[in-house]
């Protein structure tokens, strides 16, 4: 019988599968269109279609991982629930003042800029006596009969979901608990997060406006699994090995994902940088900055020596969360990007999209705004004679034309052709300045780095960026555009877990420490053990969050092995040093450092796919060429050669102009530059 392991990922115009199975070792990648809003529907039928095409039987399932759009979307969109939010009392305008500092570049010196406004308004803010000390202590004792009206009050207003943040309630949770006694007995209906749950740490302002975006995204995702669970039980599929993506690059399950939503903002793209950070474990390129272009957006990360950057926390849409995440760049920058004339009578790209509907103007879906796609169709990088998403779209050379002209090309005075290069360079450049971000606005050199190119659009437009940047080179995995729904199938189930705790490293004594992380692994292999995980699948990371005295912010000390000695502490504040040192440019030996948090990830191991390609080993180049067509692959027409990338054997060498054509994606090589096929079957482009 088989066993099959299925991975998922829902992006904005197309929904990605990959299938295992398991007894085989056999791959299957395949796409169908995203049904935004009604997102289960698009991935109970995808599976169905192929159990129907492959024989098998949905109990043939044995493991389902899913990278889910749907808490992205509800910030983006700000289409989230209605919360209510309870603070101690004489504290209600933290939320409202928050951090009081503006978003760096541009906006530094905006007259006009404004605040995303607040997820909770003060109509559905309710002040509660009590009051917890820094120390974990009870200065003012919980008024039960207020918290009683308080409830009845935002009830009454609306409230959906609660949010409630005391006064450090990461020493001492037993007034958050029994608020939320409270609530689940006066308003059952009302999902409820609290602090002390959701982001148990330092930082009052960040701690509430993490759980008030976990209250926002909780009744929307729960929802969702809900109902996808549901489906997918009436498909017949009987395992309850069932995982969401978070964004720490892990995935949790169906019901720890549900409670914990804002951990899956970064979702989707966290399964591709886990792929990518496999490539790196697997091969010799041991640099790479991920590029992930989809239909929507573009997100990249950097990838040093086989670790993935990760962050404690970050902005999303604008919303501070502190919550474990890779440190992931997004762009408006996707496929179905709109290209339009500004009042200045200038042409942009982006940021609103054309979405799976109507989608751009070259599918035929009744679109009539010109897209990034639309412009790589005008200049023959994408053909009406070549199919997407393996055959089953046919794309429309007019369509895409008409639509230019209509909307670009017309105003400007300027040729369709002219229109469609101005709008690829613009959304390119775009690209690179995402890519600076994670690079080189951090200290790194990426003339050091290749630039590893996935998701449906990221092979047509990364052998042009990479070029322009000065970076080694580009690399292509051999299903780049289900790249991320392959690092699905490449993920463990990771949970984090942290204690908030001030003391100088030179002063802590290492029992202490040892005992915090001893804690903390503790609760980690009770959660993962209640999860059906055996014992000697579980794995614990250390880290902890390190800055100088006086210092607002901190820096995270991955710790490779729990400190045994008063020397392992010293080694530890060595590599904070250092690391500060290559951060900012400085660091202070002599200064007197601070330990804030202890964090232990909790890993347990899954059983994981190859990334090696499954592709053509015998034959030579030429048994790949198809044929050629004439391009304006760089500017100027020229007749370019096209491949079947499936057929490219290792060793394989390409010189550009050439377009590699496969199912999922379509790969540029450009004039002056050679495609080789590598190890693990990737393309390599310099």
């Amino acid at each position: 019988m088989s066993r099959l392991r299925i991975a998922v990922d829902t992006g904005g115009t197309f929904t990605d599968f990959v299938v295992l199975d398991e007894a085989t070792g056999a791959i299957a990648v395949f796409k169908v269109s995203s049904t935004r809003g009604h997102e289960a529907d698009g991935i109970v039928d995808g599976t169905a279609a192929y159990l129907a095409r492959s024989g098998a039987n949905a109990a043939d399932i044995a493991f389902f991982s899913h990278g889910t759009t749907v808490g992205t979307n509800a910030i983006l969109e700000e289409k989230g629930a209605k919360v209510g939010l309870f603070v101690t009392e004489g504290f209600r305008g933290i939320y409202e003042v928050g951090e009081q500092s503006r978003p760096y570049g541009s906006t530094t010196y905006d007259l006009f800029f404004e605040k995303p406004a607040p997820l909770v308004t003060p109509y559905l803010t309710a002040e509660v006596p009590e009051r917890i000390v820094f120390d974990g202590s009870v200065l003012i004792e919980f008024d039960e009969a207020a918290a009683r009206r308080a409830i009845a009050t935002l009830v009454e207003r609306g409230m959906e979901s609660a949010a409630v943040s005391f006064l450090f309630s990461f020493r001492n949770p037993e007034h958050e608990r029994r608020l939320g006694a409270l609530i689940a007995e006066l308003a059952p209906h009302v999902n409820c997060s609290l602090s002390s749950d959701v982001a148990p740490q330092i930082r009052e302002y960040y701690r509430l406006s993490t759980t008030v975006v976990n209250a926002y995204l909780n009744p929307l995702l729960e929802r969702y699994i809900v109902a996808l669970g549901t489906a997918l039980d009436a498909l017949g599929m009987t395992t309850r090995q069932r995982y969401i993506m978070r964004s720490n690059g892990g995935v949790a399950s169906f019901e720890a994902a549900a409670n914990r939503s804002v951990q899956t903002i970064l979702s989707g793209p966290a399964a591709g940088v886990v792929a990518a950070s496999r490539i790196v474990a697997e091969s010799r390129f041991a640099k790479i900055v991920t590029f992930d272009m989809g239909g929507t957006s573009t997100d990249v990360a950097l990838i040093e020596n086989g670790q993935p950057v990760r962050r404690m926390g970050g902005k999303v849409h604008g919303r501070d969360v502190l919550v474990p995440m890779l440190d992931i760049h997004t762009v408006a920058a996707g496929g179905g990007t709109l290209a339009w004339i500004d009042g200045a009578g200038e042409l942009q790209v982006g940021p609103a999209s054309a979405g799976a509907q109507p989608g751009p103007a070259a599918y035929g879906r009744g679109g009539t705004q010109p897209t990034i796609t639309d412009a790589n169709v005008v200049l023959g990088l994408l053909s009406e004679d070549n199919a997407l998403a393996g055959g089953t779209l046919r794309l429309d050379r007019a369509a895409a034309e008409r639509a230019i002209k209509t909307v670009i090309a017309d105003p400007l005075g300027i040729t369709v052709e002219a229109a469609a290069r101005g709008i690829v360079e613009i959304i390119n450049v775009k690209m690179q300045e995402a890519i600076k971000v994670v690079s080189s606005n951090r200290g790194f050199d990426l003339r050091d780095f290749h630039l590893l190119a996935f998701g449906g659009a990221g092979p047509l437009h990364a052998a042009a960026i990479a070029r322009e940047l000065g970076m080694r080179g580009v690399l292509v995995p051999a299903f780049p555009g289900a790249f991320s729904a392959l690092g699905l199938l490449l993920s463990d189930v990771r949970q984090d877990y942290v204690i908030s705790e001030l003391g100088s490293i030179g002063d802590v004594a290492v029992e202490r420490v040892t005992e915090l992380f001893a804690r903390l692994s503790e609760n980690g292999a009770r959660d993962l053990v209640a999860q059906g995980f055996a014992p000697e699948l579980l794995s614990f990371e250390y880290r902890l969050d390190m800055r100088y005295a006086g210092q607002g912010y901190e820096l995270t000390i991955p710790v490779p092995e729990l400190p045994r000695t008063a020397q392992d502490l010293v080694e530890v504040r060595a590599r904070f040093d250092a690391e500060h040192d290559k951060l900012t440019g400085h660091s202070a030996p002599d200064e007197r450092v601070e330990i804030v948090n202890y964090r232990v990830t909790a890993v347990a191991r899954v059983p994981q796919a190859s990334i090696a390609s499954p592709f053509t080993a015998t034959g030579a180049a030429s048994d790949a060429r198809t044929g050629s067509r004439v391009t304006l692959i760089d500017g100027e027409p020229s007749t370019t050669a096209l491949y079947d990338r499936t057929k490219l054997v290792p060793g394989a060498t390409v010189e550009g102009p050439a377009i590699l054509l496969q199912d999922d994606s379509t790969t540029v090589i450009h004039a002056g530059q050679r495609g080789r096929v590598v190890e693990l079957g990737q393309l390599e482009i310099a």
